[in-house]
Parts: C-alpha cells; sequence; structure tokens
C-alpha cells in the first residue's frame, strides 16, 4: 500500500508559531538544570551553618565558661590632699586578687586599665597594666599604684573627702576596664568587653599615710 503523506504546513504564520514553541521548549530546558545547582549549594550552604552553630553550642555547653572573680584584699595611701580652685592629687596601692573559677577554660587579658574614683567622679587617670595570662582554677595577684596630680574636682567631692576624713571612713570605687578572651583547648573566643567594680571602705584619718584598713573586702561586681 502506498505511505500516506502528510501534508506541509503552508500557512507561514502557523509554521512560525510552532517553530517558536519548540525553541521555547528548548529554551527552557537549557535553563532548567542551572536552577538545581544553585539551589543545591544553598542548602548546602545552610546545612553548613547549621552545623556549625551546632558544634559550637555543644562545645559551649561543654565548657561554659564563668565570669572571674576580683576583689580588693589590701590599700596603701601614699598622699592624698586637697587644693584650690579645687584639685584633688593622691597616690594610692592597691592588693587586688583575681580567680578564674574555670575547669577547663583559661582567660586572657588583652587590655586592662584601672583608676579610682571617689563620690562617682575619677580622682586619677587610668593606668595601663599589662596583659596577663590567667590558667584554669589558678589565681593572680596584682598592684597597681594609681596617682593623679591636681585632678580637677567639685566641690562635693573636696568637702565631702574633708568630712570623711574627719569620721575615719573613705568610700573608694576601684575600676577596671579591657577586653578579654576565653581560651578552652584550642579554641578561642572572639574579645570580650569586662568591666569590674570594686566599691571599698578604707579607714582613714587626714594626714594619714601608709596601709590603711579595709573596712570589710567585699567581692567586687564583674559584668562581661
Amino acid at each position: 500500500m502506498a505511505e500516506e503523506k502528510q501534508p506541509k504546513e503552508t500557512n507561514p504564520h502557523l509554521r512560525g508559531m510552532k517553530e517558536g514553541k519548540r525553541a521555547g521548549h528548548k529554551k527552557q530546558e537549557a535553563e532548567r538544570p542551572k536552577e538545581y545547582p544553585r539551589s543545591a549549594l544553598c542548602i548546602f550552604i545552610t546545612i553548613l551553618l547549621l552545623l556549625a552553630g551546632l558544634a559550637v553550642l555543644i562545645v559551649w555547653s561543654i565548657y561554659r565558661p564563668h565570669k572571674p572573680r576580683f576583689t580588693v584584699v589590701g590599700a596603701a595611701v601614699n598622699h592624698l590632699n586637697t587644693s584650690s580652685p579645687p584639685y584633688l592629687s593622691t597616690s594610692m596601692q592597691f592588693t587586688i586578687v583575681t580567680r578564674n573559677p574555670n575547669r577547663r577554660v583559661s582567660i586572657m587579658y588583652d587590655r586592662l586599665t584601672a583608676y579610682v574614683s571617689y563620690r562617682n567622679q575619677a580622682i586619677t587617670p587610668p593606668m595601663v597594666l599589662p596583659p596577663f595570662y590567667h590558667e584554669k582554677k589558678s589565681t593572680v595577684v596584682m598592684y597597681p599604684v594609681l596617682v593623679g596630680e591636681r585632678v580637677p574636682v567639685s566641690v562635693e567631692v573636696s568637702d565631702g573627702l574633708v568630712m570623711d576624713e574627719a569620721y575615719g571612713v573613705v568610700g573608694l570605687r576601684v575600676v577596671l576596664l579591657g577586653r578579654l578572651r576565653w581560651k578552652g583547648g584550642a579554641i578561642k573566643t572572639g574579645r570580650y568587653g569586662v568591666y569590674v567594680k570594686c566599691d571599698i571602705l578604707v579607714g582613714l584619718k587626714k594626714g594619714f599615710v601608709g596601709q590603711v584598713p579595709l573596712l570589710g573586702s567585699p567581692q567586687c561586681q564583674v559584668d562581661i
């Protein structure tokens, strides 16, 4: 039997439409495979970030670093004088004990400064202390000498010091500011700001020089 021949499309508009559809399908098929690698890459990055966060959380829960503890255990006054208009000049030395309570984590102090304030006003400029490494479950003792020469103060501070010295009890605040890092094994954290506030009462009469008694030795407040 003779094969029937399919009639050729004679309408150029219909033929152009069919060719356009075929070209569109080929274009979609060519573009579709490119979308899969992109979505797979996004899924891979998301899973990787989730695993990294989970690993950090596990390590943090195992080590669980605690804040260091600071205590002022001694104070000496070399001189403490007021003058007009008013100024305040002082030289003091403090014995500060800091304890790292962590069994698995050591502490690195990259920067630390200290100053003394009286009635919420600094009476010495910040003094830079040397950086140090705090081993696990260890104690470090510091002996900073804080000096201020003719520091401008308010009349309230000047008059308040005269009254407190006459009474024999002076309230001081020793402040330490700095940056620290935690280290557990091979893992080091980023730098964290540390603020230490030590409020102490010393027995001090006007004109006395030397070691002064601490009226109690409370732990300092530590904020990380």
